[in-house]
């Protein structure tokens, strides 16, 4: 009987980074870049929600806004139609359509904690955006950054938030966000 350690493991390729990591780094916010970040983006939900004028409690109004917790952003991502689906042909439509199913939200960005433990509660995020064509934006903070984004939500932590489409402050800072990377 063979023993376990025996396992293949794969051998990493000498120094090269592999893509993901490339990526990463590219999409990641720490220290006085992570603070400006999330400082223009409560400066946004403040303009928003002041240009809003709803009657709705502040929370019920965020969850409008934003797509929050890992369980929630891959809902609606999973809702979301694929980038090919989107400029396919109509052959790829379902044929039935039912009036049960809830409207399409689309999400403008993820924001994703990297230093979520364990890893692989947020590791599918990564491949249902890129298909959706939605970019991720990561944060990290010392162990800290499901603090920070759940600050942003007026929660004590979140893993993920996704900012959905609606055409406010909010989406115009994310804009300019993407725009810069």
């Amino acid at each position: 009987m063979p023993s376990r350690t025996s396992a293949k493991t794969p051998k990493k390729q000498g120094n090269k980074p592999n893509s993901s990591s490339v990526s990463l780094e590219n999409n990641c916010y720490e220290g006085e870049r992570l603070t400006n970040l999330l400082q223009s983006i409560r400066r946004g939900i403040e303009s928003a929600r002041h240009l809003d004028r709803s009657s709705l409690p502040e929370k019920i109004w965020l969850k409008q806004q934003f797509s929050i917790g890992v369980n929630d952003v891959t809902r609606v991502l999973e809702r979301m139609k694929p980038f090919a689906e989107v400029e396919g042909p109509a052959q790829l439509l379902p044929l039935i359509k039912s009036n049960h199913k809830a409207p399409c939200v689309k999400l403008q960005a993820v924001f994703v904690t990297s230093d979520c433990n364990p890893r692989w509660l947020t590791k599918h995020l990564q491949s249902l955006a890129s298909s959706r064509s939605v970019p991720l934006i990561f944060v990290r903070d010392n162990k800290e950054g499901s603090l920070r984004l759940g600050e942003l939500v007026k929660l004590k932590t979140a893993i993920a938030i996704g900012i959905k489409v609606k055409g406010n402050a909010i989406n115009k800072i994310i804009d300019d966000i993407i725009d810069v990377r």
